[in-house]
């Protein structure tokens, strides 16, 4: 899909109260394109509706929970009334939990997965048959991870999402070609939202200091939304199936693809220095 001029299109763009989904939002606003939004966060969801109706598009928002089918699919519905059409779908609203996995309780893992892969699911499952039948194309962009493909330790439950996420991304892509609709799996390495601060966190992990370190860690970085949200449209652009962001994550990939003994050395290593921190 050509992204340089959006006029016309109408994207749906989940979680767009903040972080990368608010920044995806403005993109695609400044690009020419009407926007659907929707996030549990309304505070948050009507300042990102505020700043891209300042960019001259026509919006339409909702409060919706994603791991809520019938909240999903009445956010389609209600789309189609008000916009007439979907041609790009941006499933980003996601969670995130930290801890090792015999310290995080299956409620927390029940509400990730609820989130993280079944939100995505409800998405596609909401607005991917109306763009089958319109019969015009169109993109599908997955918020993965870095974590999709790397594994690490004190992030199983969130890793197990995010891998999910880019499985059901491929397989999706491969049925999609047949409707001239792209698939898209983002994963962003660092970035600096708030995804940190507002993460569940369980067992030695769950502490004021180290929550912490990892803000400050992550402004440190200071890899911003908005280059995600630059990196999300080039994927749109180029059709990418797989969208590594950030260098790390570029990093990891290209690890994880030709030296996984080397990712899996890592991972033990990382392991084994977190075990030393908390005894």
């Amino acid at each position: 899909m050509d992204t340089r001029d959006l006029n016309g299109k109408v994207a749906v763009v989940t979680g767009a109260g903040s972080g990368i989904g608010r920044s995806t939002a403005l993109a695609l606003a400044e690009r020419g394109a009407d926007l659907a939004l929707c996030d549990v966060d309304e505070e948050g969801l009507a300042e990102t509706v505020a700043a891209a109706e300042k960019r001259g598009c026509k919006t339409f928002s909702l409060k919706v929970d994603v791991a809520d089918p019938e909240a999903m699919q009445a956010f389609a519905r209600n789309t189609e009334s008000a916009l007439a059409r979907v041609d790009i779908l941006i499933n980003n609203a996601g969670i995130g939990v930290g801890g090792l996995f015999v310290d995080v309780p299956l409620d927390a893992w029940n509400k990730i997965l609820n989130i993280n892969i079944l939100g995505v699911v409800h998405g596609c499952h909401a607005f991917l048959p109306g763009m089958i039948e319109a019969g015009r194309g169109g993109h599908v962009v997955n918020i993965a991870s870095m974590a999709g493909y790397i594994q690490a330790p004190g992030m199983s439950a969130y890793s197990a999402t995010k891998f999910a996420v880019l499985g059901f991304s491929e397989s999706l892509r491969a049925e999609l070609e047949l409707h001239c609709i792209g698939v898209s799996a983002v994963c962003p390495g660092v970035i600096n939202t708030p995804i940190v601060r507002s993460s569940a966190m369980y067992g030695q992990t769950n502490s004021p200091k180290l929550r912490e370190e990892g803000i400050r860690a992550f402004e440190r970085r200071n890899y911003s939304p908005d280059r995600v949200a630059q990196g999300i449209v080039k994927a749109i652009h180029k059709n990418r199936g797989v969208a590594p962001i950030s260098p790390e994550a570029w990093l990891g990939y290209r690890l994880k693809r030709f030296f996984p003994g080397l990712v899996a050395w890592f991972a033990r290593r990382s392991a084994s220095a977190q075990r030393k921190r908390f005894d």
